[in-house]
Parts: structure tokens; sequence; C-alpha cells
């Protein structure tokens, strides 16, 4: 096994599941010379979620990158560092000085993949769509910035925004704002299913049983026409129960690449060299782990239990016994090596402190040991999360301030749950949707929030988070930036807990594995390809 670490600038982004690849040297591939890529994320639709793969429905990190090889978007993430490129654009550009005022025009000849053009109207039509849905993941809240949508014949569209927006390119690139066919998806309901279609990369053509997606073929698209170079004609992806079978396919030949999600074990194992044939690339990764609170909930709706909470955690300890050298402790929303970013936690709680916690609980006549159940999901953050949330409750236990039980419950039925405000206290990842500090703290903090949180701070909402997307120059925008992180810890809404990186696995004869995910962490299946193993 040749280990490989390649070195991106330190930026946000979406980190996202890569997908494994079938038929590498020895492969018993069945796909012939189809790409296949193995993951643990699950696709599944429910009664809460019937339409997981809509656009204006989807926000997981999961369905994104299902969605970013189908799905159009006018502006897209580039494969390396920097801002966001035209892709359906031909160009894109703020028409106004005071970035309130933004005009793409598409570029000529553009076609869905069913053949039908794809015009101005599409895309005033796609995206008023997905916030006159508005739906209940809050994906939308990413375009609430934009007042109104002006098409000027089949090729310009000109979007009014309320408000300054510097971040508002960044958000062209995200699958909420895809493209999509009217013919193919209603004005004012979801599309329920699995199937996608548009103009994207790839055709995506899915294999289910029982309501989920056990296998998926992205298959080259004749009619894109964009800003990417499609470096294979097929690429398959399988759904994985854990991350034990995963490996075991890639040990086997039958899977090419797998990323999301690995266990610590497997890292630790394929960094050793324990595979001739499986080269593990690492890079710069910027998911994140916290804790999330109902701050209506009577047992955390007092501050005092959540600061204690916050004083009581030792995150080196939690990094060290669970994940290792493969993760960094947080002390922020916004990680670390994001401009922008503060220390906000550690410079208000320092190092942890029982005598400290208790004093917070006293002083606001709180009784301990405080009850509480944490609620962690067992199916989509990887095989560690349960080993996390041991150490967790083990960590405030001993204290002798809180009573911690835990419960573990499947994606499926655990977001739902999260977003009816059911668990008072619930870990929670994020993979960001662009990169920027922003998309670190308005989805948690805005009106609409990604996590459904009552929690509101006006200075925030109306002051703090519009000022900030007033400077273009993301620099200049550090100081509202730090005053809301100064914010989230005092009044801890959610407890940040780990920064982590990213990890590749593919076996030697698959090329472009540097590039499978941007500085963004976007899933580009299109970079991958085959070459000769060795």
């Amino acid at each position: 096994m040749n280990r490989k670490s390649l070195v991106l600038p330190a930026v946000a982004g979406l980190l996202t599941p890569v997908l494994a690849a079938c038929g590498g040297s020895g492969s018993g591939s069945k796909s012939g010379d189809a790409i296949v890529v193995g993951t643990t994320d699950q696709f599944t639709a429910t009664k809460d979620a019937p339409a997981p793969l809509d656009p204006a429905y989807a926000y997981d990190v999961g369905t994104w990158n299902i969605l970013r090889q189908s799905v159009q978007t006018l502006m897209a993430q580039p494969k390396g560092e920097g801002d966001p490129v035209p892709d359906a654009a031909e160009s894109c550009s703020f028409t106004d000085s005071g970035s309130e005022r933004y005009a793409c025009k598409l570029r000529e000849g553009l076609k869905f993949a069913s053949g039908d053009p794809v015009t101005a109207e599409d895309v005033k039509y796609s995206i008023e769509r997905a916030l006159r849905i508005n739906a209940d993941s809050g994906v939308s809240a990413l375009l609430n910035t934009i007042d109104t949508i002006e098409t000027q014949g089949d090729r310009e569209v000109v979007f009014h925004l309320k408000t300054a927006d510097a971040t508002f390119p960044y958000k062209l690139s995200t699958p909420v704002a895809g493209i999509v066919n009217p013919k193919d998806y209603a004005k004012d309901k979801l599309r329920d299913g699995f199937d996608v279609d548009g103009s994207g990369p790839y055709t995506f053509k899915a294999e289910t049983k029982n309501d989920a997606i056990v296998s998926a073929t992205f298959t080259k698209n004749a009619s894109y026409k964009g800003s990417v170079t499609v470096n294979n004609d097929q690429v398959e992806l399988r759904a994985f129960a854990d991350a034990d079978a995963m490996g075991n396919a890639i040990d086997k030949g039958d899977v090419d690449v797998m990323t999301r999600t690995m266990s610590p074990a497997q890292i630790q194992k394929l960094d050793a060299g324990s595979d001739e044939n499986v080269d593990l690339v690492d890079m710069p990764g910027l998911e994140i782990r916290y804790l999330a609170f109902n701050t209506d909930a009577p047992t955390v709706k007092s501050k005092a239990v959540r600061q204690a909470m916050a004083q009581l955690i030792n995150r080196g300890e939690l990094v060290s016994k669970v994940y290792g050298t493969q993760a960094e402790p947080l002390y922020s929303l916004v990680p670390a090596t994001v401009t922008g970013h503060s220390n906000s936690f550690f410079n208000k709680y320092g190092n942890p402190s029982v005598d400290k916690a208790k004093g917070l609980l006293t002083k606001a006549g709180i009784t301990a040991p405080v009850k509480l159940t944490l609620h962690y999901t067992t199916d989509h953050y990887g095989p560690a999360t349960k080993q996390e949330f041991e150490v967790l409750r083990k960590q405030l236990n001993d204290s002798g301030l809180f009573d911690v039980s835990l419960q573990g419950h499947p994606w499926s039925t655990f977001r739902p749950a999260e977003r009816k405000g059911e668990y008072d206290v619930y870990g929670m990842g994020w993979f960001p949707d662009f990169p920027d500090a922003d998309n670190f703290l308005a989805p948690f903090l805005d009106k609409n929030n990604f996590l459904g949180s009552p929690y509101a701070n006006s200075t925030i909402q109306r002051s703090l988070i519009p000022q900030s997307r007033r400077e273009a120059d993301r620099l200049s925008a550090s100081k509202s930036l730090t005053e809301i992180q100064d914010t989230v810890a005092e009044d801890v809404p959610v407890l940040p807990l780990w920064q982590g990186k990213q990890y590749v696995a593919a076996r030697d004869d698959i090329t472009g594995v540097a590039y499978a995910l941007n500085s963004s962490s976007t899933l580009q299946l299109w970079e991958l390809g085959r070459g000769v193993s060795g």
C-alpha cells in the first residue's frame, strides 16, 4: 500500500461521501469497465421523507453527491481551491457595487439529458420551486436572500437580492439551485422516490429494494455542456451496510474506491501498508461534529446546563480515544483553518473543569446530577459514533454533575425526530455546503435554520449575519463573524466537538483519486479513470 497525502489550501468546504468503484486489479467485477464506488451512506425513502433526491428537499451529504453528478447548477465548485466557476452558465457576475444584483448567461445549446433545451425560464422555475415548496429539510434557506428572479430572453437570468450577499455565487453551486425540467418536477410538489433527471455530467438510474437504494449507475451524459471533463463512461455506486462490508469488498477487488465512511481502524490499517494494491489518500477535511440542543426542552432550557457541559467535555481526550490523528479538537462551529475562525469556546471555558461547571449550575440554582439522554445516529456518521458518545457519557457522568444515558437511532428516524424537537440533546455532523465561514454559522443560527432549532438571537440574525455578507473580502468580515462565534460560546445552542480529515482508499489502477474530492470535499466522480495497476 502506498500512502499519499494531498495537501490543499485549508478552506471551508462540503465534506462529501466518496463512492467506490468496481473492478480493480484482480477484481471479480461484473460491471466490465464501470468504476463502481462503495459507500456506507444509506438512501431511503420513508413516510417522513418520501422524496430524498428532489433538489428542493435533499440536504445531506450523501444525497447531494448524487445530485451533483446529475443535476447541473449555474455555478460549480472547482476541483481544487478557489471561487466557484460557471457550469451551466457561460458567465455570472455581480452587476452592481453592493452585491445585490447577480446576472448569469447560460451556455449556448444547453440541453437536459432528455434532449429538451435548458432555458432561463427553467432556471427561474427551478429556484422559485425550491423556495415555494420550502421543504422542512431547511435547504431552501440557502436561497433566502433572493427577492425576485428576472429572465431576459432564453439565456439570461438576473437575481435581485433582498440584501447584499457576497456568498451568493457559492449558493448557486449547491444542489438546491439545481436546474430541473418542469416536465419532470411539479411546481408545488416534491418528486417522490429515486428518479433524478437533469443536465449534469451523468444520467442516474437506481436499483432499489425495500424503499432503499441498493446500487445506482451513473452513465456519461452525451448532452452535457459544462466546466468539467468526464474521464469515464460509467460509475456504479454500491451501498454497504457497514464499513467492514465495504472494506471486504475493496480487499477482494470488488470495489475500487472507498471513503465515506471508513472506520478509524480501517484507516489505521491501510495507513500501515496492509494492502500493497490499495492506496490511501488523505487530505484536509472540514467535516465537523457537534452536540445540538432543543433549547426549549426543560432539561436544557437553562443556559447554565449547556454551559456546564461545555465546561466539562474534554475534546482532546475524546479525539485521542476515538479518532486519533484523524481528527482535531474544535472550539467553534467554524473550523480552525477557515477564514474568520475564532477559538471562542476555549477562550470562554479554557480547560475542562469540574469545579467551574459545578459553579455554573450552583449559581443558576440547578441541583446536580442533571439527568439527560444523548441521542445519536447509528448509521450516518460512521462506525465510531457509538464509541464517541460512550466517551462523552463517561466524561459527563464522571463529573458527578450529570446522569447521562444514550440512545442510538437509524438516520431515517433520527433526522425527522430531531427536526420535530423530540430530542433534548443530540449529535450531528456538518459537511459545509460551500467554502465560507458563513456556511458554518447561518445554517444553525439564521431563521428557518437547518436544525429547526428554537434558538434565535436577533442581533445575529438581523445584524451580524447580514453585516458579514456585505464584505466581498471575507477577511474583512472577521469582526462580525467573531462576534457570532463568541455569542454561540456564551449561549451554547450548539456545542462543537471536533473537525476531521477526509480519506479516500483506492485500488492502484484507478486514476484521478486525488481529485475525487475537491477543496470543498465535493464528490467528483468524473475525475476517476482506469489506468495501469502497480
